[in-house]
């Protein structure tokens, strides 16, 4: 199955009045609702060629709006990132955020019809789920009768018990963290102090860590040398399988999984199988950042798929920015080898800096190459950030989100570059000047070929460069990929300013391995990145070459006929 992944973030979507104050409230600076992501809107992003909607956003969090006049206890803002909040500092699991819906109490049924209307669209919804942490007033409103809050049957007199769904330091009261505004006057009690959620097991987190948050207890003791108590089941095994139970009767159909490896993997081989058992084609995608557990995550941990940030993301990044050369992708596929299917390909999401950032690429185009190759060298999903195929280059400093190359998740604002496209709800394009149409319609074709041509992604893979060593390996890097009918040619050039002219062999040792005669004439015709027919013509050793002529910043796929 082809998975094309558009990844947005929710509350950013449309927006047709926000001032972009800085540190602006929501009254201000505007937020997106469910609504906005009506028939148009989905018919557009559908056209664009996506299977799969990410909402990232959508549980409620914590904020510092204040929503007590519809029953939602408000948020002591010291302890809340922005005036939006972090959107993994969870308030209520069994809850979607105020701040998406047009009617607050209506808000959980305008989340239920925006993914029917998805699933009328032929889109599948992906939402994330948050199990490490939530946030440091966490309680919910809105959970099913007869489930127990969390914290709610705790012992809070012990630092550690595998029944209790928080860590506690006992006798200590919560302090926060110095340099924070208010902090001094604010009124927030917390004792005895909890553990902070980037493991932090003492009452005084700082500034730069997880400190609007508490860190959840699997039944790991990390004061007893990470003691496991798995047996029986800790309680907040049951909890988070409430949790993911309540979202996939509402026809969610797939959770991004927040640090899931801050988790046991245990937890996770047992409750993946349980929400399968009634819900068999929910889908699961772990943020592991620890290329060594890979496997573990996968096997042992029954995740579908894995973000490719460590290996993937972070090699093809220094690549296009020349700090690496392209040589370096040979290792990826070698050491992936079993596992490409279930790698999830980005140069863009929430957590990066935007590839046109000054921080960054400084130039949308400069992506082209790593996308290419995203969409092609694996077969998992390829997942797109909302307005990376505009060229959205992240450099407001919007409040809490400084200038730091990123759009903001935790402040209200309008991103303006991708707002010309919404248009006020038309999604027609007309307010795209010319190059950001034609980057649009680059990223549409690109994810057009991966429906179109299965055999480019996920096919059989062959290394072309072991045989073509004259070939400049800092900037060029090609492979085939192929099966029992098709075979398709991908030729990358990372080299920012220079086109090149690339002699490519394919020798005795090819042919035999995508199993075809060499003594006979081929062609390669393209299907993506070019328009010129390439012939295979024999040279005097015996090998077939084909000469491409490469544009700066390019990636080129071939079918071989």
């Amino acid at each position: 199955m082809t998975v094309n992944i558009y990844q947005v973030f929710t509350r950013l979507f449309r927006n047709d009045n926000g001032q972009n104050v800085f540190n602006g409230s929501i009254a201000q600076n505007g937020c997106s609702k469910f609504n906005d992501f009506d028939g148009a809107a989905l018919r557009s992003i559908k056209e664009m060629r996506y299977t799969h909607l990410w909402l990232t956003g959508v549980i409620r969090h914590a904020t510092a709006t204040d929503y007590s006049a519809y029953g939602i206890g408000a948020d002591c803002p010291q302890i809340v990132k922005g005036k939006a909040g972090s959107p993994y500092a969870i308030k209520d699991y069994f809850d979607v955020s105020p701040d998406l819906a047009c009617d607050v109490p209506n808000r959980m049924n305008e989340f239920k019809q925006l993914v029917k209307r998805c699933h009328d669209n032929d889109l599948q919804v992906i939402i994330d789920f948050v199990p490490n942490h939530v946030c440091r007033q966490y309680r919910s409103s809105n959970r099913p009768d007869g489930v127990p809050d969390l914290g709610e049957t705790d012992d809070r007199q012990l630092n550690f018990s595998p029944m209790n769904n928080f860590y506690y330091i006992p006798g200590e009261r919560f302090i926060i963290p110095e340099g924070i505004e208010g902090a001094a006057n604010c009124d927030y009690h917390e004792q005895p102090a909890k553990a902070t959620g980037n493991d932090i097991f003492r009452a005084n987190p700082g500034i730069d860590d997880w400190y609007e948050t508490i860190k959840l207890n699997y039944g790991i003791d990390y004061t007893n040398g990470r003691k496991e108590h798995f047996d029986p089941k800790p309680n907040t095994w049951h909890r988070m399988h409430e949790i993911l139970v309540f979202w996939a009767h509402i026809g969610v159909d797939g959770f991004r999984v927040d640090m899931a490896e801050m988790v046991p993997v245990a937890f996770w081989h047992w409750v993946i199988s349980a929400v399968k058992e009634q819900f068999p084609e929910v889908t699961f995608t772990a943020e592991v950042y620890k290329p060594e557990e890979y496997r573990t995550y996968l096997k042992e941990g029954n995740f579908d798929w894995l973000y490719d940030k460590e290996q993937f993301y972070n090699v093809v990044r220094d690549i296009s920015l020349e700090k690496q050369p392209a040589s370096r992708l040979t290792q990826i596929w070698q050491q992936q080898e079993g596992i490409g299917t279930h790698m999830l390909r980005f140069m863009e999401n929430h957590d990066e800096v935007r590839v046109a950032s000054e921080l960054f690429m400084g130039d949308s185009e400069t992506a082209k190459p790593a996308m290419v190759l995203a969409a092609t060298m694996h077969a998992g999903p390829l997942m797109i950030y909302f307005g990376q195929e505009l060229g959205v280059c992240g450099d407001d400093a919007e409040g809490f989100s400084g200038h730091d190359g990123r759009t903001t998740i935790f402040d209200y604002w309008r991103v303006e570059q991708y707002q010309k496209w919404v248009n006020t709800g038309a999604f027609d394009s007309a307010n795209l000047n010319q190059a950001e149409l034609e980057l649009k319609n680059w990223y549409s074709d690109l994810l057009t070929m991966r429906l179109s041509h299965a055999t480019a992604f996920s096919g059989g893979f062959y290394d072309l460069m072991w045989i073509n060593q004259h070939v400049d390996n800092k900037a060029i890097y090609s492979f085939l990929r192929y099966s029992a009918d098709d075979v398709v040619l991908v030729i990358l050039n990372f080299d920012k300013h220079n086109g090149r002219e690339v002699d490519l062999i394919l020798n005795a040792h090819v042919f035999e391995a995508i199993n075809r005669p060499i003594n006979q004439k081929y062609e390669l015709s393209p299907i993506f990145g070019s328009n010129t027919k390439i012939e295979l013509l024999p040279s005097q050793t015996g090998n077939l070459c084909g000469i491409f002529h490469l544009e700066p910043i390019s990636g080129c796929v071939f079918r071989l006929k």
